[in-house]
């Protein structure tokens, strides 16, 4: 094809194309080709396509906000998951009423057909032409590797050249508006197929609490109305899913504003919960030759220093608190403590690989803006382990928790699992040499493959010490979440100076494995929450069965029944309330009850009782025992009902 032909020309026809990636690099389908180029259609419902589709949204929103309210300064406005944003800078936050307005001059932009326009211009051009945009100017600024480390400036200007997209009139020619941005973008504003304005919240300038704060309106766009519609379905059922939403209504937890964002109590259900889910996983561990430990809350600064956290890891690390004359420090993670557990004493080959456990509560500075209930908490529990292997150990150790990982999530009612592999990169912050790196991740992927699930490259996701894996699990609505993490750590046991005497009498030094099943148990109380729905399968509900009487004189009945229950391990309540029968069962449905056993005239008079289920079904005339070997065979099978 002859130099100069575009893009488009090239794909002429085929609708689904919106850009093209030209040597490696995408580019808007105006761009000119030369001889050689290779060059690949991107279509809008891949992942490069949706990211244009929604970069290309949020500029014609940012176009309607300034067309409605031209006071409006510009901040950025980048495509994230399943959508976009744009920040502004504006007198007043916006109203739902305000979205509306926006998001029907929004769809006037888009009926225009207006074409997105690709001009290169010199600092000074940009300068003079967006002297009236405050933020643009700092992006100008910014321009090259630290406009890329900044929140979402790379949408805006990166390194190489620097850009404004301008948006033209079809008809007329005449310029529409103008926004600084490195592209590509749709050819035109008509090729957006669907879109909404979801909501608006305030947010920093470039995440700092230190800069002024914004409006950030957020919004979603897909490339057919089916798939918009499917989208909001789906935020509407994990809407009545969200475990903060479900934690209130079922008195599991709450978070007091006493206490502060991010620091959770559990009341009796939750509490309950929470123990079954500990205890269980605990006797996992015992079976699994696990040693139990347990660590205080604070520690010395030296500690983190030799660990290599201060250095790497403070800003997530609560201020220090000062006493006796030294810096003490919340612990933010478990393992500097373990390894002085390993230190204490001298070690044999013949303990290793040595497993420590332990339920230790951690402290972690999160930023406000990200803290979200349970998921994203400033105080949490997480189920650590650390294990001190052997190098020849290391490879058979892998496979094994790795195994005990993905049976101890199915345990708990997750299976759709894949794997993510997060190696180092060329940052600074990685410590040790490149063998090593090399070697632990070598045979992190090969303990990877041999589970048999896909296994996705996290590139530079690595902790600062080692490369690890992530069990990624996807929940009943298909939503991702980390679940599990192992980390091979060549680094700290050097730091530690910890040693073991080896079979031909040598002081080596032991390969650290970090092992976190839950992440931490709020987490993962907060992620089976969503999962169930609030239905927790019997062995998890915090309460596995309810006792609905027709009448006052069926109490005692009950009662007596309940004494057998829980004699056989089981948590059952009589509902003795002064309620009427149909109102108890719609109580004990909103609890969200496993087992509902009524009982009138008939069922004591043949000492049975009447099971009713979650789904609304009945079974009348159970005997006693029956009933209660039905309940605790669902408690055992650890199946949903």
């Amino acid at each position: 094809m002859p130099t100069g032909t575009t893009a488009a020309a090239l794909f002429e026809g085929e609708r689904t194309v919106v850009a093209a990636r030209i040597g490696g690099e995408l580019r808007d389908l105006t761009h000119p080709l030369t001889d050689g180029d290779e060059v690949a259609p991107v279509e809008l419902a891949s992942p490069d396509g949706l990211d244009i589709l929604r970069h290309s949204t949020a500029h014609v929103l940012a176009q309607a906000v300034q067309e409605l309210y031209p006071e409006a300064k510009l901040g950025i406005g980048p495509p994230i998951k399943d959508g976009f944003y744009y920040d502004f800078d504006v007198a007043e936050p916006f109203t739902p009423e305000d979205l509306g307005r926006i998001e029907k001059q929004m769809r006037r932009i888009q009926k225009q057909g207006q074409r997105f326009v690709r001009r290169p211009v010199s600092d000074e051009e940009a300068r003079a032409e967006l002297a009236d945009e405050p933020y643009k100017l700092e992006l100008i600024g910014l321009k090259g590797a630290a406009a890329e480390s900044a929140e979402g400036a790379g949408a805006e200007v990166g390194a190489g050249e620097l850009t404004i997209y301008d948006n033209v009139d079809p008809k007329s020619g005449e310029l529409c508006w103008r926004d600084l941005c490195r592209g590509p973008h749709l050819p035109n504003t008509r090729l957006i197929p669907s879109f909404r304005l979801m909501r608006s919240a305030a947010a920093y300038w470039r995440g700092s609490e230190r800069n002024p704060q914004l409006q950030r309106v957020y919004g979603t766009a897909w490339p057919s109305q089916d798939e918009l519609k499917a989208y909001l379905a789906f935020l509407a059922e994990a809407e009545k899913r969200d475990h903060r939403k479900l934690g209130a209504e079922l008195d599991l937890f709450s978070i007091p504003e006493e206490l502060g964002s991010g620091l959770a109590v559990f009341h009796p259900k939750g509490g309950t919960v929470r123990r079954v889910m500990e205890d269980y996983s605990r006797k996992r561990h015992e079976d699994a030759d696990y040693e139990f430990v347990n660590t205080p809350h604070i520690t010395k600064r030296k500690l983190f220093e030799t660990s290599g956290h201060l250095p790497n890891y403070a800003e997530s690390m609560f201020p220090p608190m000062e006493f006796e004359g030294q810096d003490y420090y919340l612990k933010a993670m478990n393992c500097p403590m373990h390894n002085l557990i390993f230190r204490a004493r001298g070690r044999s080959y013949r303990e290793l690989p040595l497993r420590l456990f332990e339920f230790g509560t951690v402290y972690r500075y999160e930023k406000s803006g990200v803290v979200h209930g349970l998921t994203r908490a400033r105080g949490f529990t997480q189920d650590d382990s650390h294990i001190y292997c052997t190098k020849e150990q290391m490879p058979e150790e892998l496979d094994e928790l790795l195994t005990f990982v993905l049976g101890l999530l199915r345990d708990y009612g997750l299976d759709d699992f894949y794997l993510e592999l997060s190696t180092r990169d060329d940052s600074d912050k990685f410590i040790g040499e490149p063998g090593e790196w090399a070697e632990a991740t070598e045979v992190l992927r090969q303990a990877a493959e041999k589970q048999g699930l896909e296994l996705v490259m996290d590139p530079g996701g690595a902790a600062y010490y080692g490369p690890k894996i992530s069990v990624q699990a996807r929940d009943a609505i298909g939503r991702t979440w980390q679940m599990s993490t192992l980390q091979v750590d060549f680094q700290q046991p050097k730091r530690f100076a910890l040693e073991y005497t080896a079979a031909d009498g040598s002081r080596q030094t032991p390969v650290m494995i970090h092992r976190a099943l839950f992440g931490s148990i709020e987490r993962f109380f907060a992620v089976l929450l969503e999962h169930y729905a609030g239905a927790f399968p019997p062995w998890l509900a915090p309460v596995q069965a309810v006792g609905i009487p027709v009448g006052d004189n069926h109490v005692p009945y009950l009662s007596e029944f309940a004494a057998e229950a829980k004699a056989a391990g089981l948590r059952m309540e009589v509902d003795a309330s002064a309620d009427r029968m149909q109102k108890k069962i719609r109580n004990a449905q909103r609890a969200k009850v496993p087992f509902m056993l009524i009982v009138g005239d008939d069922d004591q008079a043949a000492g049975t009782v009447s099971f009713r289920y979650r789904d609304g079904t009945q079974r009348n005339g159970v005997p006693r025992a029956e009933a209660l070997a039905e309940i605790a065979d669902a408690v055992a099978r650890r199946v949903q009902v």
